[in-house]
């Protein structure tokens, strides 16, 4: 398992408890988004942030070349099927 597979949030799910749900390479799954949101940016600015995910967080914004970057490094090594696996698993 990778640290952080690199997802874009497309929705907020639950602005109280801090879920969005988030893209990983056509897998949406919900995300806690807790470790992203502060006072500078707050939950309803989250949508189309690209972040990692790891373990149903979202660990960590990212810029959108480092999201393409990332996801072909992860490619490369064969990680990005298992981690899309894994989530789809655990999709709701």
């Amino acid at each position: 398992m990778c640290l952080g597979i690199p997802g874009q949030i497309i929705a907020i799910t639950d602005a109280d408890m801090l879920l969005a749900k988030v893209n990983v390479s056509g897998v949406k799954r919900e995300v806690n988004i807790a470790c992203i949101v502060t006072d500078d940016h707050p939950v309803d600015s989250c949508i189309d942030d690209w972040v990692l995910v790891h373990v149903g967080f979202a660990m960590s914004r990212i810029d959108e070349n480092e999201a393409t970057r990332t996801l072909a490094i992860l490619e490369e090594l064969g990680e990005v099927q298992q981690e899309l696996d894994a989530m789809q698993q655990g999709a709701s």
